[in-house]
């Protein structure tokens, strides 16, 4: 298949942005991840940070020492010479979920006025415009797949995932016609073709269909996984999440009070040719990796 031109263009004095495709792909995210390697190793002189997205990056500069033509004509350089990587050393983790727990019940409750069907909950109205027969078959759906992390932001943490199925089997939401002003941390979301985790309480707009207990998002950096970074994920994850019921979650809130909670984490090289040819195959790959002992 043939790639789309990469396109350019300048916010402001300070940053000069690339949209890799207009929609999400793992094979644009790829390309992406390849040129802002290869932009780093140019340790170019007043580039002061390189954020890589779902399909796009963004270069933050200082133009008193680089100017922006310079700039743009060296990550076009970078472009014609990088050979996009389809091997990626990264981690696959399992994410413990309480699906239709009562918080977020209670919130999306509070802002039915915002949404498409106020008769229904967000998980009955995203069952049925994907054609499941009820809530707990999305859920299935929903936790049966892995996920990609393409990028972490909007706030501190907060990962977007998207599902790793053929195009045509991903799970489709739209976002609440107008955005909540209240969304409990650790809340599961979901727009467009994204998923999401709140990493912190605050507006959103995605769909909620759960919450999680383990924390994404630490200054204080109190339990093991997070000692590294406060901020937990990062692009190239894969995310499994597991359905877990009351007793699980309240267990595990009192082990992450404890300090003892800990997340099931496993190395794993993923190659994306391989998971393009058999996309189902490659799922039960990484849901072996993940669980062998």
């Amino acid at each position: 298949m043939e790639k789309s031109a990469i396109r350019y263009s300048f916010g402001g004095d300070e940053h000069l942005f690339a949209e890799i495709d207009e929609s999400m792909s793992l094979e644009a995210f790829f390309r992406a991840l390849t040129l802002t390697r290869a932009v780093e190793q140019l340790a170019l002189p007043g580039v002061l940070d390189i954020c890589l997205a779902n399909a796009s990056f963004q270069i933050r500069f200082n133009p008193d020492l680089l100017a922006p033509q310079t700039l743009l004509e060296q990550v076009q350089l970078a472009e014609r010479h990088a050979s996009a990587d389809q091997i990626l050393a990264t981690r696959i983790i399992e994410i413990p979920v309480l699906y239709n727990d009562p918080w977020t019940h209670e919130t999306l409750m509070r802002f039915r006025d915002r949404h498409q069907d106020p008769s229904a909950t967000d998980l009955e109205y995203a069952a049925r415009i994907n054609g499941f027969q009820d809530s707990e078959a999305f859920i299935d759906a929903h936790s049966g797949t892995p996920w990609f992390v393409s990028m972490v932001g909007f706030v501190a943490g907060l990962p977007f995932m998207y599902q790793m199925t053929e195009r045509e089997k991903q799970l489709q939401v739209p976002k609440y016609l107008r955005p909540r002003t209240d969304t409990p941390r650790l809340s599961l979301g979901h727009g467009g073709c994204f998923g999401c985790i709140y990493s912190v309480r605050g507006a959103g707009g995605y769909q909620l269909f759960g919450v999680t207990p383990a924390p994404i998002y630490d200054p204080n950096q109190r339990l093991p996984y997070l000692r590294e970074s406060m901020v937990f994920f990062r692009a190239g994850d894969i995310v499994q999440f597991r359905p877990i019921d009351r007793d699980a979650y309240d267990q595990a809130l009192q082990e992450v009070d404890s300090g003892a909670f800990a997340l099931r984490i496993r190395p794993i090289t993923f190659e994306l040719d391989k998971f393009t040819a058999d996309p189902e195959g490659y799922k039960h790959y990484l849901q072996e990796v993940l669980y062998a002992d």
